[in-house]
């Protein structure tokens, strides 16, 4: 009851209503005090009224005045003279005087405060202003013990009272509080666990139909979360079985193609120079068709190779990449160019910095081709102090707003319709594996650059 948001609720409200009820009850006490002090002046002039009637009051007259006004003496000021009206022996001496005509609400408060903590009998004075202007003062003596024991019965009703005011309230707030927050609060918590058993069962996505603005407000946010997490479970779900079905064709077709270069081997032996001149190549995109189906394979066991750093001339690797993109685009409308220079040596994995340039280049073509007109690829390459830098550019249409946003992202990132995505993020990764990147340069209607950045750090040439 205590952990639980109501129960503290009412805890809170009991202890704040009676803190706002104690806070009352130093100025209602004060009060209560002056008036019961007025009273007694009021009914001491009262009783002196019997005495200007008639000047002789036998002994037991006045003394049973006094007794109901409850108070020793009464001293009337009607002119410059003060007049003893009423008058019966003092117990014991005054011990203070109050003059009410003046006192302010601080000063009847300190007063107050100081005859609740003071016990004992004690005679005291009070002075006032005579009521319906029958006098310029009136001034009696009296006992503070009824006065205390007055003020204290009064107090105790006041606090019973704040007591079961504060009871009461903070009873309807518990209600309250149970019916309109704790219990919408267990609804959404019953949600994002049914959510959390279950996250493909549609039913356990929540239903916004709280009143409490803030409740609605969580509850929306609540049902957003839910359906993008559902819808990102199911992708990453087809993305793990079309995973499953990529890893069991590229077995398959790592035995075909292994198959496959047992007979370029045969081809490499005829006559012919133009076969003689196309088989080497016929071999080595084979072997890399070999090499990509395994690296598949690895990555379906979530094994992606660290690349092999050997020392190679960058032009040699962009020669052998062209050759082979003219093989494939034979219609000669995309013409690649290298400007790399000859001499340019670097430190890389010479199948994997293929692979980058080559996805970056297919792209830039299936660009150009896209607008149905000729186009240029260009391949560019230097090196600073720091880095080694790769550039693809081309004169393509540019990248779209969507492409832009989800470049790298595979199934995302595609910038044609109907393509994958993937081209992209396997470049960036596996620049990432040279401890580089693969970044947009620019994009536009004159074009579209990519720069590759390979850092040399330790053990470059």
């Amino acid at each position: 009851m205590l952990n639980s948001l109501s129960g503290r609720f009412l805890i809170l409200t009991t202890v704040f209503v009676m803190l706002a009820e104690i806070l009352i009850f130093v100025p209602s006490i004060a009060r209560f005090r002056e008036d019961y002090l007025l009273t007694r002046l009021e009914r001491a002039q009262i009783a002196s009224l019997v005495l200007l009637a008639d000047d002789m009051l036998e002994t037991e007259l006045e003394a049973e005045l006094l007794a109901n006004a409850g108070v020793f003496n009464v001293v009337l000021r009607r002119d410059a003279m003060r007049q003893l009206m009423l008058s019966s022996p003092i117990p014991q001496p005054i011990e203070a005087t109050y003059d009410l005509r003046m006192a302010s609400p601080l000063v009847l408060i300190g007063d107050a405060m100081r005859r609740l903590v003071t016990p004992g009998n004690q005679i005291i004075r009070v002075i006032g202003a005579p009521v319906r202007e029958a006098g310029l003062l009136i001034e009696v003596t009296m006992e503070t013990a009824p006065l205390r024991m007055a003020m204290i019965d009064y107090g105790v009703r006041i606090l019973l009272l704040s007591a079961v005011i504060s009871i009461f309230t903070a009873v309807l707030l518990f209600v309250a509080v149970r019916a309109f927050l704790v219990k919408p609060i267990k609804v959404v918590v019953g949600y994002m666990q049914r959510y959390a058993a279950a996250p493909e069962d549609a039913r356990g996505i929540i239903q916004p139909s709280a009143g409490v603005t803030e409740l609605r407000e969580a509850e929306e946010a609540l049902l957003q979360l839910q359906t993008e997490l559902t819808q990102a479970l199911k992708q990453k779900q087809r993305l793990a079985q079309l995973g499953e079905a990529v890893a069991k064709i590229s077995h398959d077709l790592r035995n075909i193609l292994t198959s496959a270069q047992l007979f370029t081997d045969r081809i490499e032996m005829s006559e012919d120079p133009l076969v003689r001149r196309l088989a080497p190549k016929l071999v080595n995109s084979m072997t890399r068709a070999v090499s990509l189906c395994e690296s598949t394979l690895a990555f379906g066991r979530a094994e992606e190779p660290a690349p092999t750093l050997t020392v190679i001339k960058l032009s040699e690797v962009i020669g052998d990449l062209i050759e082979a993109e003219r093989i494939v685009s034979a219609d000669g409308r995309i013409e690649i160019v290298s400007a790399v220079p000859a001499e340019l040596e670097l430190r890389a994995d010479p199948e994997q910095i293929y692979r980058i340039v080559m996805n970056l280049v297919r792209n830039a073509g299936q660009a150009i081709a896209a607008t149905g007109e000729a186009g240029t690829v260009t391949i560019s390459a230097f090196e600073d102090a720091e880095a080694w830098w790769i550039s693809v550019s081309d004169t393509g249409p540019g990248l779209p707003k969507r492409a832009q946003e989800n470049l790298f992202t595979p199934f995302h990132g595609g910038a044609r319709k109907g393509g994958s995505g993937l081209g992209l993020a396997i470049a960036a990764e596996l620049a990432r594996g040279h401890g580089g990147s693969v970044s947009l340069r620019q994009t536009g209607a004159e074009g579209t650059i990519f720069d590759v950045c390979l850092p040399k750090g330790d053990g470059t040439i």
